[in-house]
């Protein structure tokens, strides 16, 4: 696209059309001793200079190459093959975005459509979208797909509290008004099934938990099998939230009555990148599928009987009428996909399980390690895959800033954020890219600050 910048006439005819005179009329409003106030600029330097300066000052930054991280609660540090980057920074890829002709865009389609395929080969699903924003967007969508199927009947959601509280914020902010009630995430003994099934009634349009949920813990098939069947028997949809890696090892959520599966799917080959973007994972039964949010992309034939790619059950406001949408969603995340796309191919099935047993069992190392500390104790009420709560000595942000001065160690979530009843209890994430040396020190570093007197 040319830059043609504006000719003197033009801008006398723009000044003239709002009746002014000069482009300084522009600037009226704003008192004439701030209006070219002195900068305090530094001399001038070359570019080789300044590009030294900005070097030494990253060196300041924290970065996780440079510190050992167990920090999950959501976004996660994990190996990405160098596949991955090769792959979503070609230009077909990396500059594409809305893929309305099809005939120019069956690249960008095709890898969407092997996505969708593997998030439903994952978790057990029928159908699954080109994604989401992120995990919080994917479960607020399911709350709005959940009211689609009850035709607006019904107008409760029973939320499990171990759904991620960032989630729980956002299908607030994203149903507000809508006169919905969101219930069962005021009390953290509502997390047992039973409890939240005791919460399921006639007017319930979903019931939501997280598997393995934000504290870590593993429900059994058995126990999300029984409140599926509860919500069910109620006329509500079940929706689990996951963790994709995870669901290398375990049970997906088809397999144990879910109607709906969300999740973040950053830990599918995406940086941290300071929080985003990330990718909304979602799927859901093919009868639920016409009331799907997000772009959807199928497999068909052309006029010569050739196998191609398009878009497909596009329910958004772009593509019909607005009062018939599903929902007001205008892009997706397709980059993000297509690295996750990438990162499960390039792994494949053994390669995602051998990701997910060493998180489990190096993270069941560390427990058990720390669990021997003086002053910490660690909750094990149920079983869990790579992250569980210990409860400390001393409160948790403290502990952290000893962790990170001291041993350039990123530690745990503190959990009295969201949860008072766990003041001075910390959320623990270990992965593949945490060395057993890197446990080692993290559980010498924790005992040494059991023996300190920290504020």
């Amino acid at each position: 696209m040319d830059y043609i910048p504006h000719t003197d006439t033009d801008r006398q005819a723009m000044l003239a059309a709002i009746g002014l005179q000069d482009v300084a009329d522009l600037f009226a409003d704003i008192p004439a001793a701030h209006r070219f106030p002195k900068l305090e600029l530094p001399p001038p330097t070359s570019e080789l200079e300044i590009l030294q300066e900005l070097q030494q000052m990253s060196e300041e930054n924290v970065d996780l190459t440079h510190a050992a991280s167990f920090l999950g609660a959501g976004a996660y540090r994990r190996f990405i093959p160098s596949v991955v980057n090769h792959i979503i920074s070609r230009s077909e890829f990396f500059t594409a975005y809305t893929p309305y002709q099809a005939e120019m865009s069956q690249g960008t389609l095709q890898a969407l459509f092997e996505y969708q395929t593997m998030v439903c080969a994952l978790t057990g699903m029928a159908a699954a979208n080109g994604s989401h924003y992120d995990g919080a967007t994917s479960t607020a969508e399911a709350i709005i797909m959940a009211l689609h199927v009850a035709r607006g009947a019904r107008r409760r959601i029973v939320l499990s509290p171990t759904l991620h509280p960032q989630y729980r914020a956002v299908a607030r902010t994203y149903t507000q008004g809508m006169g919905l009630s969101l219930v069962g995430d005021d009390h953290l003994a509502n997390a047992e099934p039973k409890a939240l099934a005791a919460l399921c009634d006639g007017d319930t349009a979903a019931i939501i938990v997280q598997n393995p949920d934000f504290l870590g813990c593993l429900y059994t098939p058995g126990d999300m099998q029984a409140l599926a069947d509860k919500a069910h028997d109620c006329g509500a949809l079940f929706v689990v939230a996951v963790d994709p890696v995870s669901l290398g090892l375990f049970t997906p959520p088809g397999a144990y009555g879910a109607d709906i599966v969300v999740g973040e799917g950053q830990a599918l080959g995406n940086t941290l990148s300071f929080g985003g973007p990330y990718l909304g994972l979602f799927a859901c039964r093919m009868e639920h599928v016409r009331r799907s949010a997000g772009r959807i992309v199928g497999e068909t034939t052309d006029a010569q009987g050739r196998r191609g790619f398009v878009l497909t059950l596009s329910t958004r406001e772009q593509h019909i009428r607005r009062d018939k949408a599903t929902s007001n969603i205008c892009t997706n995340q397709a980059l993000n996909a297509l690295a996750a796309a990438v990162y499960l191919s390039a792994l494949g099935k053994a390669g995602l399980r051998q990701v997910a047993a060493l998180s489990y069992h190096k993270a069941h190392y560390a427990a058990d390690c720390i669990a021997s500390l003086k002053g910490y104790q660690v909750l094990r009420e149920r079983p869990f895959f790579d992250e569980f709560v210990v409860q400390c000595p001393h409160p948790v942000a403290a502990i952290n800033r000893h962790l990170l001065e001291e041993w350039d160690i990123v530690g745990g979530y503190d959990l009295g954020q969201d949860y008072p009843e766990l003041a001075n209890h910390a959320l623990l994430c270990v992965t593949e890219m945490n060395s057993r040396a890197e446990i080692d020190d993290l559980v010498d570093a924790l005992s040494e600050v059991s023996e300190m007197k920290i504020k």
